[in-house]
């Protein structure tokens, strides 16, 4: 999926490394039916009309359902086809890490962290999560805590700007980055759509919409550099709080919740 996916287990039991190895086997199968790199996966020849729904995997017409939800959900800032183009790795790459945790879970594996590709779902905890800044590399923009997490962050850093705002067509500007911590009960999976589409909003409608969401909570980086974020988000930091941050990335002043929201 042109990403890099890494597990961390507390306290491994014996068959941890088995458990590692199927889920190694499972993302390898993920990738082979659904990776928009690769163009004998079912997914680029179902684009190019060489596979009817049908006759692909059984996984991809659950997966594109999902995608559909998640259109829904946001407004239609979401879409299994970013640019006209059929692609629902903003599902896909989330809906993956769920299942190496699945995997994880049924192995016995109650303290674990997954990351794909900067997206992270843990179990148990206490965990501390950096958020990289979009504009300095190697600094944070935050550091989150807490137990049970799910926290995806959408952004140019790593691929410029290829979130397209599915309104125009355009690659969306509005945003340096935008992290979303899921609900309790909420799956990266959909964290990580809801955060790709949230990107796609503009900070305004971002926040808003992310603030009408129950238990969700959102960090917001301005191509200035400037942060915003939701009322609710400070109770995801850290006991010692901001001081906790990249001293170079932390002013004071910019640590207030945007009342509008």
């Amino acid at each position: 999926m042109g990403t890099v996916f890494s597990i961390a287990v507390r306290a491994p039991r014996p068959d941890t490394p088995d458990a590692v190895r199927r889920i190694a086997e499972r993302l390898h199968r993920i990738d082979t039916v659904f990776s928009t790199y690769r163009p004998d996966s079912d997914i680029s020849r179902l684009g190019r009309g060489e596979l009817a729904p049908d006759d692909c995997d059984p996984e991809v017409p659950t997966v594109l359902a999902a995608c559909r939800e998640v259109e829904a959900e946001t407004d239609g800032y979401f879409t299994e086809r970013p640019g006209g183009r059929l692609d629902p790795s903003g599902w896909v790459k989330g809906w993956a890490i769920e299942e190496a945790a699945r995997l994880l879970r049924a192995s016995g594996a109650r303290q674990f962290c997954v990351n794909g590709g900067g997206d992270v779902q843990t179990s148990g905890g206490p965990w501390r999560l950096g958020v990289a800044h979009p504009a300095r590399p190697g600094m944070l923009a935050a550091v989150l805590a807490g137990s049970d997490l799910a926290v995806a962050t959408s952004g140019t850093a790593e691929r410029g700007a290829h979130i397209l705002d599915p309104r125009t067509g355009r690659p969306a500007d509005g945003l340096a980055s935008l992290t979303l911590v899921g609900a309790p009960g909420t799956g990266i999976a959909r964290t990580d759509a809801w955060a790709t589409a949230a990107f796609a909003m503009g900070p305004d409608r971002a926040l808003a919409w992310a603030a009408r969401r129950p238990g969700v909570e959102a960090l917001a980086v301005l191509p200035d550099g400037s942060k915003r974020w939701t009322s609710g988000l400070p109770g995801h930091l850290p006991p010692s709080g901001p001081t906790d941050w990249q001293p170079a990335d932390w002013q004071p002043a910019d640590w207030r919740p945007t009342g509008a929201y």
